[in-house]
């Protein structure tokens, strides 16, 4: 059995990857890949401008 990596841990993996333009999609992907009340995990102004820089150094 595999353990699933966090919310937080996966939102920080997708932002790095440049997968995502922004966090709203970063959100829709993880819902898409199954995680659960995304929302919660990722609320909060300190989370979302950690994720919108590392979103825009991957794109560059």
């Amino acid at each position: 059995m595999t353990e699933q990596i966090t919310t937080v841990e996966r939102a920080f993996e997708l932002a790095r990857s440049g997968a995502c333009n922004s966090v709203n999609d970063l959100r829709q992907r993880l819902r898409r890949e199954g995680y659960d009340a995304v929302h919660l995990h990722l609320h909060g102004a300190s989370i979302n401008k950690q994720l919108v820089e590392l979103i825009h150094a991957a794109k560059g």
